[in-house]
């Protein structure tokens, strides 16, 4: 754990009681902080009380006596509406943070003072691949010997981790509803993958969406700026980011062509290459690896050499680790395969870029589809449509979702049981059955995970069926 330092004798406030919030609670403890810790469900106030932390109704705080809020990611704080306890604090001028904001302001200690190498952090943000890229250079430094970590959005709390020792490294997955609240960033290293509609409702909007992600670089300043410039949002924010052409603090990465003298890393066709100053200096051929891919994987395989190599591994060992990646449940997962035909769980993508990206990762597919639709529609879907052979739709509202594919041979199944069954007898060898839903799944599971589960769970009892 890290305690969270500054706050001696002083009552905090912490609003939302899920992992997160329960983390941040044991860490101010842990760092001499009275704690009042509050949630709207009974469930979470249970859970908070079996650890000894009684509830505090925060809608009835003295805000005269409480020097900060903490608040989990989850909660709104601007948009659509602040949640009535932010907006008291806010009228009461507490101030407001979250876990990451704590620990970035009590990561660092007195103890770094002895060590040869100060521990690092690296920070990733982005709409898509966040956590595939996290999870990808946590597993290239621990395959080189390296001491790592891995928390945030993914794995642990931030807050949960071990202090770092000598030469260790923290890779934290970054959400924005993270990076628009917390009040420090320092990251070492910063990581922006990509930008697509998401999270709209929360960030009043793309330009409110953007601004949250570009926060771990404009408050941080990194010493280093992974930026994926395959969209307008990172070609903006590599070029506020760098002096000039040449300006190595920031390494563009690119599923497309790239040119300059700068640091750039771009995979076309499957193979990755590294440039500097104009010259190629290292490649990869990433297509026999199993664990990445498609072109999606292969710009996060790009974000995390880049990162990777900013850390100083060489080339060699960043391959070696790639090779040995056996990829993320729910993204891009191979559950198996029968008679020639593979079954593909990518639940996590819950909107229409990432489903774009999987169908366009695959041929011949038979695409499970649907659920709780976000803003934008099915527009964005690309060539990956001409991949699909037909799509099965599921979700409350799958009828409605089937007529937004158009000409599209789709079928509405409604549950994931029928949609498995039906997809499983019309697949032929050579083509992939693939869950991408390009929604939410908060109409029919809790989770995209309790969504993934229960579509591997299926294949998995179909393939012992034989």
């Amino acid at each position: 754990m890290i305690p969270v330092r500054g706050f001696e004798g002083q009552r905090i406030a912490v609003l939302g009681l899920g992992r997160s919030g329960l983390t941040a609670a044991r860490a101010l403890a842990a760092g001499g902080a009275e704690v009042l810790g509050w949630d709207d469900g009974p469930a979470g106030r249970a859970a908070a009380e079996a650890e000894g932390l009684a509830p505090h109704d925060l809608t009835r705080a003295d805000w005269s006596t409480i020097a900060a809020l903490v608040v989990s990611p989850g909660i709104p704080h601007l948009y659509p509406a602040p949640h009535p306890v932010i907006a008291a604090a806010m009228a009461a001028g507490v101030p407001v943070d979250n876990d990451v904001g704590l620990f970035f302001r009590s990561l660092a200690t007195s103890d770094w003072d002895d060590f040869d190498t100060a521990p690092r952090v690296v920070a990733v943000t982005g709409s898509n691949g966040k956590s595939t890229t996290s999870a990808l250079i946590h597993h290239v430094l621990t395959r080189a010997g390296r001491a790592s970590q891995l928390a945030g959005n993914i794995g642990r709390g931030a807050l949960d981790i071990d202090p770092p020792g000598d030469g260790g490294v923290v890779v934290l997955e970054l959400s924005s509803y993270q990076t628009d609240l917390a009040r420090a960033l320092t990251p070492d290293i910063a990581v922006f993958t990509n930008l697509s509609p998401d999270h709209l409702d929360r960030h009043g909007g793309m330009g409110g969406y953007f601004a949250a992600k570009r926060r771990l670089f404009a408050e941080g300043g990194p010493d280093r700026a992974v930026i994926g410039v395959d969209e307008a949002e990172g070609r903006y924010l590599a070029n506020q980011l760098a002096e000039g052409p040449a300006d190595d603090r920031v390494i563009r990465i690119s599923t497309g062509r790239l040119s300059g003298p700068g640091w750039l890393v771009q995979a076309r066709k499957g193979f990755l290459t590294e440039w500097r100053k104009g010259r190629q200096v290292a490649s990869i051929d990433l297509r026999p690896i199993a664990g990445l891919p498609g072109a999606h994987n292969h710009q996060n395989a790009c974000a995390a050499f880049a990162a990777t190599r900013a850390l100083g591994l060489g080339p060699r060992e960043i391959e070696a680790g790639f090779a040995s990646f056996a990829g993320l449940p729910h993204r891009s997962q191979i559950v198996g395969e029968r008679n020639g035909v593979r079954f593909v769980n990518d639940s996590k993508a819950t909107n229409v870029d990432a489903a774009a990206k999987a169908l366009a990762a695959f041929a011949k597919i038979r695409w499970i589809c649907g659920g709780l639709e976000k803003d934008g529609g099915l527009d964005g879907l690309g060539e990956g449509r001409a991949n699909v052979v037909k799509a099965y739709v599921i979700g409350r509202e799958a009828a409605a979702f089937a007529l937004k594919l158009g000409d599209m041979p789709s079928e509405v199944c409604t549950t994931m049981e029928t949609a498995v069954a039906r997809a499983a007898a019309e697949a032929e060898p050579g083509e992939t059955v693939l869950l991408a839903p390009a929604a939410a799944s908060f109409d029919q599971y809790d989770n995209f995970e309790q969504r993934g589960d229960d579509f591997t769970a299926r294949v998995r009892a179909l393939l012992a069926g034989g």
